[in-house]
């Protein structure tokens, strides 16, 4: 029985550190700012296993009983958690409240557990080997979860499926014990009836989860959802509207087919007409091929290398046949280097082992929602660009809305200014996102061009004369200076995209 318990810690550790991390995983997709979601969770879900293990010492009988219960109860909640709050995020009036309410109730039930399975067994072995193996097999449970997580779970299931699985393997636990220990249990048929439904309806939530992911989506997102995916990095939402073709990430809009030209247009064609002959570009982020796309309307460029964190991104962009032709299979050219790589990482072994040096840098990574994404606005980060780019060089960043995240926009100009950088920024309207901004950066002033491609749909030697220009409610303010310790940019942004988002 002693081994058949132990193994049942294993099981029951491995299971409620994947509940924790599903929370925090979705919290950051629905919610922004990982690292805040993250640690709030954490301390929630930890008070709440605090709760539990000070509540198991009113359990004076039955303990056996109670543990099957227990598991059963932490199998069915912990195995709906994701789908639950999924389907509800769009339909209750504080998400917030919910999600901590739903990972409190786990964590009470999961600190339950191993004071009950240790007063189980005390009986059986010495104190000290009965504390040292059910700590062994808890830590040992929760480096697996750790590791599982996101090498296995969340690419090939996703988020909802997996939720599922750990939940069934949950309520086996509690069959298991029912059937494997001959002591009587009292309401042991009661037991068994329960823990078999709950299998089965997790066993059915695992075989449509698909479909129950696809109904949440189909309420948050306009129009038809033709692609989903989660990759270790973001959830990939691609809809479509009439002719209207959208790419979210982690909810968030990354583009829309219909006006995505100003953008990339506003993004790179006043850092690449201004070069004399650019040869050599670095694309960082732009894993759509849109701004790539852009880039490769200059016969002078010779090759373009394109960092982008997620393989998924580049990898759908390059074969989807809507999303090719949307890019024009830039991704598919000879000329372009695609490297799946944190662009901080790759950017500071470039420095010390490449001599190439880049005419262009193109920053075209998601907003500063999030600390992982904020450090490629970060002081640290644009420092080292200085030793990627040539002399006569020219960097762009995408900046947020100079209107709605004022703060924010100008932040990032002062990040690069304190980086030694003459900043030049500016803006232009895109429908899909209104006002948005941009700021050029280089080792001496700017001139802007004289001449652009043919063919530009936005851009031109008149509109960008008017992207220069700031109105007195986009005027440059000062502010603090995004650095890697504080990252206060991360909170700008926060505080003027949830204020602008309440009304």
């Amino acid at each position: 029985m002693a081994n058949l318990l132990f193994i049942s810690v294993f099981v029951i550790a491995t299971c409620g550190l994947v509940y924790e991390l599903i929370a925090g995983t979705l919290a950051s997709y629905l919610l922004g700012d990982s690292i805040t979601q993250f640690s709030t969770i954490i301390g929630c879900y930890l008070f709440a296993m605090g709760i539990g293990s000070w509540l198991s010492r009113f359990v004076t009988r039955n303990l056996l009983g109670f543990f099957i219960k227990v598991e059963i109860l932490v199998g069915l909640i912990g195995g709906c958690s994701a789908a639950l709050l999924f389907v509800l995020f769009e339909h209750v009036y504080s998400f917030r409240l919910l999600l901590y309410g739903v990972v409190s109730v786990i964590g009470i039930l999961v600190g339950v557990e191993i004071p009950i399975l240790m007063r189980i067994l005390k009986d059986r072995l010495e104190f000290k080997d009965l504390v040292s193996k059910i700590f062994t097999f808890d830590y040992v449970g929760a480096l697996f979860a750790s590791i599982l997580f996101p090498l296995l779970l969340v690419p090939y299931l996703g988020l909802v499926k997996t939720s599922f699985l750990f939940g069934i393997f949950n309520t086996m636990v509690a069959l298991w014990v029912l059937y494997a220990i001959k002591e009587e249990i009292p309401a042991q048929k009661f037991h068994k009836f329960s823990a078999v439904f709950v299998l089965i309806a997790l066993m059915l939530g695992f075989v449509f989860s698909e479909k129950i992911t696809s109904i949440s989506e189909t309420n948050a997102y306009p129009g038809k959802i033709i692609f989903a995916q989660s990759s270790p990095y973001q959830r990939i939402v691609l809809t479509k509207q009439a002719q209207d073709l959208r790419l979210y990430l982690n909810s968030n809009l990354q583009f829309s087919s219909v006006d995505e030209y100003r953008y990339h247009e506003s993004l790179v064609h006043p850092v690449m007409s201004a070069l004399p002959r650019p040869a050599h570009v670095l694309i960082i982020g732009g894993g759509d091929g849109l701004a790539l796309r852009e880039v490769l309307k200059y016969e002078s460029v010779q090759s373009v290398t394109l960092v982008d964190l997620d393989p998924a991104m580049t990898r759908l962009f390059s074969a989807n046949e809507m999303l090719v032709s949307l890019n024009q299979k830039s991704l598919l050219s000879s000329k372009v280097n695609v490297v799946n790589e944190d662009a901080f990482l790759w950017l500071r072994e470039h420095k010390n082992n490449s001599t190439m040096r880049f005419d262009a840098i193109i920053i075209d990574v998601p907003d500063p929602s999030n600390f992982s994404v904020g450090k490629l606005y970060s002081l640290t980060f644009f420092k080292l660009l200085h030793d990627v780019m040539s002399e006569s060089g020219l960097i762009v960043v995408q900046s947020t809305s100079p209107l709605v995240a004022r703060k924010s926009f100008w932040c990032v100009n002062n990040t690069l200014e304190a980086a030694g950088f003459a900043t030049t920024p500016y803006h232009a309207y895109v429908p899909a996102f209104g006002e948005w901004g941009f700021v050029i950066a280089s080792h001496g002033p700017y001139v802007p061009p004289a001449k652009y491609p043919q063919g530009l749909r936005f851009v031109s030697v008149e509109t960008l004369r008017e992207m220069l220009h700031f109105p007195a409610d986009m005027a440059r303010i000062k502010t603090k200076i995004q650095r890697l310790d504080d990252q206060v940019l991360i909170h700008y942004f926060d505080e003027e995209w949830s204020q602008y988002l309440i009304y």
